[in-house]
């Protein structure tokens, strides 16, 4: 019998990952799965409490544990917030492993670490990461740890599909502040779908020979244009259609001139070239990368429609 400890087990992701693995459970993989967290329920799971910015609440947590599946992560906030949880909190929950003899830690981080680019075709060798951001900092500084233990961290790009608050409705506000195609929508993005991301971590988990440690991007190995992503979302009904082609520049100019809320790194993250190239850790899993994000929106749509309805997030397409 395997046991895996999940963190973050509830969240965008990470419930996600628990289903494939309570479905590998079910299916008689030899499985235990238990969860850990601050507020950690799930229905025919053991729960352990615990909280990352405390690390004395991470005494024991690993005792009994094979695999460590380390999911929880802060995304917004101040530094020391971000420290306490994503750096400090990290590396105390590797300790604890450590401690317990967990033989495998598979580790989710963000290619938000390597900063503004542009990148284009980058290896996990190509570019030495530069955060911009307190959440990234901290992450890029808690994969160390994962590191040093003989870890394997995934960097995935832009994570679509249900549940997704940041990407898409940042797209709905900045489309409503930049209303045309941002320079023709030419801009390669590195991005997956947060089932076919799932999909891959369980496999890692699962995987019967050891999986390849260190850093690993972990987005669909294929890129996606800006353009074609924009013409997805519009012909899906979550987004309007750009009506005209601005060059960058005029983007920036129009969204330096109107109210503010978004930044100038927030659009070029969205916008421009960010692509991280991840082949190896989809073949190395042993799982195929699947159809792309783009072919999962369809599933996602009724979602997305009813999630920007609610956040006041149904765009106009400004003159």
């Amino acid at each position: 019998m395997t046991t895996v400890l999940v963190t973050g087990a509830t969240g965008f992701i990470g419930s996600k990952v628990l289903r494939r693995l309570l479905g590998a459970r079910r299916a008689g993989q030899g499985l235990d799965v238990v969860v850990a967290g601050r507020s950690a329920s799930a229905p025919g799971v053991a729960c352990r409490r615990a909280d990352l910015s405390d690390p004395e609440s991470l005494r024991g947590l690993a005792r009994g544990v094979d695999v460590l599946v380390h999911l929880a992560a802060l995304v917004a906030g101040d530094e020391a917030a971000c420290d306490a949880v994503n750096r400090h909190g990290t590396a105390a929950l590797v300790a604890e492993a450590e401690r317990a003899g967990v033989r495998r830690i598979v580790h989710l981080s963000t290619a938000a670490v390597y900063g503004a680019g542009p990148h284009r075709g980058i290896t996990e060798n190509g570019v030495a990461p530069a955060p911009l951001s307190p959440a990234s900092r901290s992450r890029l500084a808690g994969e160390e740890a994962v590191l040093a233990a003989g870890g394997t961290v995934l960097r995935p790009g832009l994570v679509t599909g249900v549940g997704d608050r940041w990407v898409v409705p940042a797209l709905a506000d900045l489309l409503a502040l930049v209303p045309a195609r941002w320079d023709s929508g030419r801009g390669l993005l590195s991005m997956v779908d947060a089932e076919d991301l799932a999909r891959l971590i369980a496999a890692l988990v699962l995987a019967p020979d050891p999986v390849p440690a260190g850093v690993h991007h972990a987005s669909h190995p294929t890129p996606v244009r800006n353009g074609d992503l924009m013409a997805r979302l519009s012909e899906l009904d979550i987004l309007p259609a750009a009506p005209t082609d601005w060059s960058w520049q005029e983007c920036l100019e129009r969204l330096r001139s109107g109210p503010g809320g978004v930044s100038e790194r927030q659009f070029a993250l969205l916008a421009t070239d960010h692509w991280y190239r991840s082949d190896g850790i989809w073949i190395a899993a042993g799982a195929a990368a699947g159809p792309g994000p783009l072919a999962r929106l369809a599933a996602a749509a009724p979602w997305y429609r009813a999630h920007l309805h609610r956040r006041g997030g149904a765009v106009r397409a400004a003159a």
